[in-house]
């Protein structure tokens, strides 16, 4: 469970932020079935946000991840190209993000894919249900492994 891992305060994580390997049981399930599965992943972790879990691209199942055009540009890790979401009866609009050619820092993320957990059915992390992090741009996992504050909410920005 997640809860035997260490807590951790987001206020620690450093910035520039860390990327760092997981073996945490990561299940992703979307339209209500499992989209992705996965015990090898990257967390981001990053001053005031909880981690955004990346996981590899072969842990979606076919057909989930649709590219879409346009790009952001993060200033740690380069140009991230985004996914819709694709289930049975919906889709999430650029409700996932990969970066195709990352920084050198970041460049395990290559074939790597990034979701908002407030946007899928449910994410969990060791059989823990995530909570989504606040905001429409941020992909932040909260579980009891990290605590807050958290940037996203109403008034945070600035932060």
């Amino acid at each position: 469970m997640t809860s035997e891992r260490p807590v951790e305060n987001v206020w620690d994580y450093p910035r520039p932020p860390s990327i760092e390997a997981s073996d945490e049981h990561i299940v992703v399930t979307f339209g209500g079935r499992v989209v992705a599965d996965c015990t090898q992943s990257y967390r981001v972790c990053e001053t005031s946000h909880p981690p955004s879990y990346y996981l590899p691209v072969t842990a979606f199942a076919e057909g989930v991840l649709r590219p879409v055009e346009g790009s952001t540009f993060c200033e740690w890790k380069g140009a991230a190209s985004y996914f819709d979401l694709v289930g049975p009866d919906r889709f999430i609009p650029a409700g996932a993000w990969t970066y195709p050619h990352p920084t050198s820092r970041f460049a395990p993320l290559v074939e790597h894919v990034a979701i908002y957990p407030g946007k899928v059915d449910e994410c969990t992390i060791d059989g823990e249900v995530v909570q989504a992090q606040e905001g429409d741009f941020y992909g932040g996992w909260i579980t009891s492994r990290v605590i807050g504050p958290f940037k996203g909410a109403p008034g945070t920005l600035s932060w």
